[in-house]
């Protein structure tokens, strides 16, 4: 049994015009709210409050995708949301980051960025993620995952992961949304396993 997307309610407030130091004292003001998210890119600083249904997407993708690597035997190392920046240009955080094959180095950007779409996140973070580097972006967003895969110096849409090979898609996603959480477990693995 599958389960019925309802969008919701993340709350998202934007504003541009601001400076990089202003930006940073508003980085300080939210660091001990759990739930937001802070973006800042050319001047505009978004605010993201996140819903239980966002986390709900973004620790299941996170779940399914450590039993695919553990299956298949790939070194990863899972950094969730953590603040990947350039200074006085660009700061992000994704609902799930990943170092693939490797371990985690602070002086290189991740292989792999994933962002759920309710109200925010859509194709124009891209733009942030390409001046970090981060080779491969995925947007979960009504069931259905769009994945972008970082060329010379832009994007281009892809239908399978290149960081990881060989990884059904369709799968993911079907088991995502399954109505148990469990029941989408144990389909993934057998999945995978077969």
């Amino acid at each position: 049994m599958t389960q019925t997307l309802l969008k919701p309610l993340d709350q998202r407030f934007i504003q541009s015009g601001i400076s990089w130091q202003h930006f940073k004292l508003i980085e300080q003001g939210f660091s001990d709210s759990p739930g937001i998210k802070l973006f800042y890119y050319k001047g505009e600083v978004e605010i993201l409050a996140v819903s239980q249904e966002h986390e709900f997407f973004s620790r299941t993708i996170c779940t399914l995708l450590a039993i695919y690597c553990a299956e298949n035997e790939i070194e990863f190392a899972p950094t969730g949301s953590f603040t990947q920046e350039q200074e006085g240009v660009v700061s992000a955080q994704a609902d799930e980051s990943y170092f693939i094959g490797r371990r985690i180095s602070p002086k290189s950007p991740p292989d792999l960025c994933i962002e759920i779409v309710f109200t925010s996140g859509n194709v124009r973070k891209l733009e942030r993620y390409q001046v970090l580097g981060v080779a491969e972006v995925w947007f979960w967003e009504d069931g259905v995952l769009a994945m972008y895969r970082l060329v010379s110096d832009s994007y281009e849409k892809i239908s399978s992961s290149v960081v990881l090979p060989g990884l059904d898609i369709n799968l993911l996603c079907r088991c995502l949304l399954m109505a148990s959480s469990v029941e989408g477990m144990r389909e993934f693995r057998r999945g995978i396993s077969g």
